[in-house]
């Protein structure tokens, strides 16, 4: 609505200066909540919780029982170490698999995003969850096996080529092994905590001796800041992020080329969503549209 108003201080032959009054509709809806819904359903906060513990007690047994080993091998063993880290992802999988998909690692909930399988504005929140039960738990553990200082770092054995090799490879059987059992239809979705599991153990045994078998960025940047030692640590980062990617999209070449292309299948659906209906290991790509 335009009104005008004069400026001729009273004496005439003045001009008038338009102004406009603008009216909002009371009833107008605001946005931003129903986007907020499409980006964060219900429950959400629900799954990075699930994440947050999940990780914590990833990093607290695998950082824990490496920190004793390295220490004191008569308390546990290399191989005791490595079997604890496999048995401790299966754990969380059954866990809060139908949760939160039970990803514990960043370079994961990344790889997952690159494919497809998860929405790209949720990753920073998994992240900031992921890292955070990292955290604590290499705190947590800092105080309660003091005076260890080396509370499961992961440093490389040899030359730090070597170390990124071996971290590259583990982690790209680790992922490949996660990408067949949560995303293709046509795999055993109930043995995913037991295939993951395995793959993560056995790839330790070997890794162990040579990079220290991280594979997850989050379990080396926790123990590091509370051990204070950050050696080679650009290669536990790197390394992982480019398994899992390249785990990922080879999983994904070789369904594609032997799998026609067709929605998920409801048993598939069914062995994937929570109870509130939500999928949780296979994220429609349509979840953001």
């Amino acid at each position: 609505m335009s009104k005008t108003q004069s400026n001729d201080g009273g004496g005439g032959g003045g001009y008038e200066v338009p102004f406009i009054i603008t009216e909002i509709p009371e009833n107008r809806e605001f946005k931003v909540p129903m986007l907020s819904r499409v980006y964060y359903p219900p429950g959400f906060s629900r799954k990075v919780l699930a994440e947050a513990v999940a990780t914590f007690l990833l990093v607290f047994v695998t950082c824990g029982s490496a920190a004793l080993a390295v220490s004191d091998e008569s308390k546990v063993s290399q191989l005791g170490a490595s079997v604890a880290g496999g048995l401790i992802v299966t754990v969380m999988i059954y866990a809060v698999g139908h949760v939160s998909g039970a990803h514990m690692n960043p370079a994961v909930t990344l790889a997952f995003a690159t494919a497809g399988h998860f929405p790209w504005v949720q990753v920073p929140i998994y992240t900031a969850a992921q890292f955070t039960g990292s955290i604590l738990a290499s705190f947590a553990l800092r105080i309660m096996l003091e005076p260890i200082t080396n509370l499961g770092t992961t440093t490389p054995s040899g030359t730090e080529l070597q170390a990124l090799i071996m971290e590259i490879i583990v982690t790209f059987s680790m992922m490949f092994v996660t990408s067949a059992v949560a995303t293709d239809s046509k795999a055993v979705g109930e043995l995913a905590g037991m295939a993951v599991g395995s793959a993560v153990c056995i790839t330790s045994i070997l890794a162990g001796p040579v990079s220290g078998g991280s594979m997850n960025p989050a379990r080396t940047i926790g123990p590091a800041l509370a051990s204070n030692n950050y050696e080679s640590i650009w290669v536990y980062i790197v390394g992982p992020i480019t398994g899992t990617l390249s785990g990922v999209m080879c999983y994904s070449f070789i369904r594609s080329t032997n799998e026609p292309d067709q929605a998920i299948s409801s048993s598939k659906f069914r062995r994937t969503k929570s109870n509130d209906e939500h999928v949780v290991v296979k994220y429609p790509t349509c979840s953001l549209k």
